[in-house]
This record gives C-alpha cells, sequence and structure tokens, in this order.
C-alpha cells in the first residue's frame, strides 16, 4: 500500500451544511480502512488544529447551524488513530500562534524540510 501525504492549505470555509472538512473526513476513512496516510497544515489550514474552537451560534440568516464543525476534534481523533500531522512552522508563526494554541501530537516541519517531507511519501494529495 502506498504511503499518502495528503496536504491540505486551503481551510475550510463553511457551508449551510452541517458537515466538517471533507477533506479531514476522507482522511480519517482511509486510515479506517487501513491506508498509510499523513497531513500537512499549511497556510491557513494551519488553523484546523488550534485547539478550542467554537463555531456555535453561527448563522447565516435565519438558518442556523446546530451541529456545527469542530475541526480541532477532528484533528486529535486523527492522531489518536495514528495518522501522522505536521503543520509548517512559518505558516504558524506568521499567524502568531504558539505551541500551546495546538492540540497535543501535531508535529511542526520547517518549510525547507518539506522535500524531504514528501520525499518520505509514495503519492502527495494536495488540496
Amino acid at each position: 500500500m502506498p504511503k499518502i501525504l495528503n496536504i491540505v492549505e486551503t481551510a475550510y470555509r463553511a457551508t449551510l451544511e452541517e458537515q466538517d472538512d471533507t477533506v479531514l473526513w476522507l482522511t480519517h476513512m482511509l486510515k479506517n480502512a487501513g491506508a498509510d496516510i499523513s497531513v500537512l497544515l499549511r497556510a491557513n489550514a494551519v488553523n484546523y488544529a488550534v485547539k478550542g474552537q467554537d463555531a456555535s451560534g453561527l448563522a447565516f440568516g435565519e438558518a442556523k447551524m446546530t451541529h456545527p464543525p469542530e475541526i480541532d476534534k477532528d484533528v486529535e481523533k486523527m492522531i489518536q488513530k495514528g495518522v501522522p500531522v505536521y503543520l509548517v512552522e512559518q505558516d504558524v508563526n506568521d499567524r502568531g500562534l504558539s505551541d500551546a494554541d495546538f492540540v497535543s501530537g501535531i508535529k511542526k516541519v520547517k518549510r525547507e524540510a518539506l522535500p524531504e517531507l514528501i520525499d518520505q511519501h509514495d503519492q502527495v494529495w494536495h488540496w
């Protein structure tokens, strides 16, 4: 089975539907099916791993989200299932975030080390 690196760069922008990020859901399903998969969060998607996010109370006009996404918890669940989750260190710094802001188990990687991380995988999917 190929080793897959799932790069998530474009952060979830939400919809009126009650769902989480499709790419993270796909990663969960592939891991459950036995895939050897890792996730690299970069650019705005590094915010996925910020703990304690709360989108409750989100409404669009009269439409209220009764089950808002909990993307930080989705990231935690992936890590608990053994999915390595990486963040680009410079993207974290650009957003003024610190290690204390993130769920536990996150691995930071410097931008200049990305070619090595990519080379450790057979397939790279970029979203």
